[in-house]
């Protein structure tokens, strides 16, 4: 069996991840390397954010197993992987989920209380007050209610708002939500919603569902935050609700585009709050990814399901199968 690693680990952390799997080769490709080696893994753990020869690793046939390092699995699924029922796909769904929410909670506060106003005030020395905007008593929606969506919800349950939510799997709706929709229920979300925000993964049914019919749809006055994945708003209709003042600031951690272009009108609108797709950083990161990893290489070499193992044509886990942190030992 040969693993092929391609996220930043230390020479410690491959260790243990060998030591994992005594009988295992285990490669640190890095993404210098991931293309060459890739077509020679048995399974493969990380994120590849170079481009791969899909073709040539699906021709060789050894890939059983995709971890990836990250949430959203755009990056390994491809037609291929997809159609390939030999090959499982697990992410680590829920495993920055707390990261993703205080960004989240960075963004909506920015936007509320217009720190971008006081930002360019302060270039000018400009002391003045300016009007803001209070998130208590607020109707919050939150679109797709997986690991981060529920982390989201329960941050903000203490903050006198009522939350509401959607998802492809309305099941076991927490405390913290009041109302649970299905997906296709987005509507009924929109109508309710001051603030509306975005988690969902990237996948056919949400590439650019943030249109112009949707932004319409939203309440004058609101506000929308995304930290789901760039390509589920259009930036085109997004700057146009902006502009007509239907919404009244976005707080964006991710674009349709990323980096986002110098020239994109949304670095000069000063209802917008930008973060270049940081939600999911955390000092602790790769050896959280690690403890994942050596709790599912334990279950996949004993032939049980790993934790996180997605439906590959959603992009996503099924709520039963997220992993939550702490729930088994990571040294065990």
């Amino acid at each position: 069996m040969r693993i092929v690693l391609c996220f930043p680990v230390t020479d410690s952390q491959v260790a243990r991840i060998a030591d994992t799997v005594p009988d295992a080769e285990v490669v640190n490709a890095g993404q210098s390397r991931i293309d060459e080696l890739l077509p020679t893994a048995d399974i493969f753990i990380g994120h590849a954010k170079v481009p791969v020869n899909w073709d040539r690793v699906l021709d060789a046939g050894r890939l059983r197993w995709i971890q990836s390092s990250a949430a959203g699995l755009d990056h390994c699924l491809v037609p291929g992987v997809i159609e390939d029922d030999s090959i499982i796909v697990s992410s680590a769904s829920g495993l920055f989920a707390p990261q993703v929410a205080e960004q989240t909670f960075a963004l909506l506060f920015g936007v509320i209380r217009r720190a971008p106003v006081f930002f360019n005030a302060r270039k000018v020395r400009d002391f003045s007050r300016q009007p803001t905007d209070d998130l208590r008593g607020k109707t919050v929606g939150i679109v797709g209610l997986g690991g981060n969506g529920r982390a989201i919800a329960e941050m903000l349950s203490p903050w006198d708002v009522r939350v509401v939510a959607t998802d492809f799997y309305p099941v076991d709706r927490p405390d913290s939500v009041e109302t649970l929709w299905p997906a296709d229920q987005l509507n009924d979300l929109l109508d309710i919603s001051d603030v509306v925000i975005l988690a969902i993964p990237l996948n056919e049914n949400t590439d650019g569902l943030f249109d112009e019919a949707v932004f319409n749809r939203m309440k004058r006055g609101s506000y929308l935050i995304n930290v789901a994945r760039g390509r589920v708003v259009q930036e085109s209709a997004l700057v146009a609700t902006l502009r007509s003042g239907r919404l009244a600031g976005a707080g964006l951690d991710v674009t349709e585009v990323e980096p986002l272009p110098a020239d994109s009108p949304l670095w000069d609108d000063p209802k917008v709050m930008i973060s270049p797709h940081i939600g999911a950083q955390s000092f602790r990161r790769v050896s959280d990814t690690v403890d994942l990893a050596c709790i599912n290489l334990k279950r996949f070499v004993a032939g049980q399901q790993p934790y996180n193992v997605v439906d590959k044509r959603l992009g996503f886990p099924h709520p039963s199968d997220v992993y939550r942190p702490g729930t088994e030992n990571p040294n065990g």
